[in-house]
């Protein structure tokens, strides 16, 4: 199936649970993951069923707005109507039917729905959006992602990342003694200067407000690039005055969940005035609530970069060919892939740290 079908054209749909088991306890300041459940949803024309589309679906537990719903239902609905309805075959009438069946509040769902129906749109091949990534002509930098544990399991992760030949390390924060975490970071910055190696932390809101300012003064010493989310999403005053004053340089990350119209977007940008936002197209809505954020952010000289949100294989596929089709000149939060036991086989890989896609590699089954 291609661009060239008759439009407009009908499409039957599927959707499956599947649990993905961590390789590790996952520690972050929301508490620890060993398993997290996707849903794939695969699109078919109706009378070409031998020919697939694939989307996922990731919602984060306590984080994403799908948390506590009933999305057996969720998804039983959606099929259904997608199958009455005609799909105009089009890249922007499938991104503007993806907005009109599914709501702002159910924002993985839209990724899944988007990324399905243009994979189905392309030819059922993966490919999501034409670009020199899907093809293996260009190279995804990433940072390098060090979870949440003791001081003995983060040091062997950052010991990991550093030969692997990554040049910017993200580390999570706000879990064990902060002054333990000063030592994590020391430990790299004793080895490597700014220069050699990009030193991100996200603290997910772990910092209380009143505490956050003599923190971030004491992460400063670090020469880090930036901290992620250092105090609770809404706190807009505080968050405002954070970015104002703090001697690193923040990015938004959980305040832009549930952010959903553009007049919205641009009140929280202005108001706050953040020196980066991080996207996460499963939580923010997909590829055109993302394309929309980097617009407003880039109007304001606001940089940005995107990061996955613990997908699959098939999700964070989707998030590569949407991050490579902008010039991105930052490390981009990507390395997920490499989380899980049972992971989607798949092309992506990982070579001195640049996300890249192996042509000729396939794809492993989902059903």
């Amino acid at each position: 199936m291609n661009n060239k079908q008759a439009n407009p054209t009908k499409v039957n749909a599927k959707w499956y649970r599947y649990t993905l088991d961590f390789k590790f306890d996952a520690g972050t300041s929301r508490g620890v993951l060993k398993t997290k459940d996707s849903y794939f949803l695969k699109v078919w024309q109706t009378d070409n069923p031998n020919k697939a589309g694939w989307g996922e679906a990731g919602p984060l537990p306590k984080l994403s707005p799908e948390d506590g719903l009933d999305l057996p239902s969720i998804w039983e609905a959606l099929v259904l109507k997608l199958s009455q309805t005609e799909v105009q075959w089009e890249e922007k009438a499938i991104l503007d039917l993806c907005e009109e069946l599914v709501p702002d509040n159910y924002p993985s769902i839209r990724f899944a729905l988007e990324t399905a129906l243009l994979d189905l749109f392309h030819g059922g091949k993966k490919l999501i959006m034409e670009n020199g990534f899907y093809g293996g002509q260009e190279k995804i930098a990433i940072n390098g992602l060090i979870w949440m544990g003791d001081a003995v399991f983060m040091r062997r992760q950052i010991e990991d990342k550093l030969s692997q030949g990554f040049s910017c390390i993200k580390m999570k924060i706000g879990a064990i003694n902060f002054d333990e975490e000063c030592r994590l970071l020391g430990y790299i910055r004793e080895r490597f200067s700014a220069e050699d190696i990009t030193l991100r932390v996200d603290a997910n809101g772990a910092f209380p407000p009143g505490e956050a300012i003599q923190k971030l003064s004491r992460l400063a010493e670090f020469d880090l690039h930036s901290i992620e989310q250092p105090i609770k999403a809404g706190q807009y005053q505080e968050m405002q005055r954070l970015c104002a004053t703090s001697p690193l340089p923040i990015a938004l990350d959980e305040e832009l969940i549930g952010v959903t119209g553009r007049d919205e977007k641009a009140a929280l940008l202005d108001k706050i005035r953040p020196p980066f936002i991080i996207l996460k197209p499963t939580l923010l809505g997909g590829i055109r609530a993302t394309q929309a954020w980097i617009k407003l952010a880039e109007e304001r000289n606001i940089a940005w970069w995107v990061t996955s949100a613990l997908e699959s294989n098939i999700g964070l596929n989707a998030i590569a060919q949407l991050t490579s089709s902008y010039q991105t000149t930052l490390p981009q939060g990507l390395g997920t892939g490499q989380l899980y036991h049972n992971n989607i086989e798949s092309p992506l890989d990982i070579q001195e740290g640049k996300l890249v896609y192996q042509v000729g590699r396939k794809w492993g089954s989902i059903e």
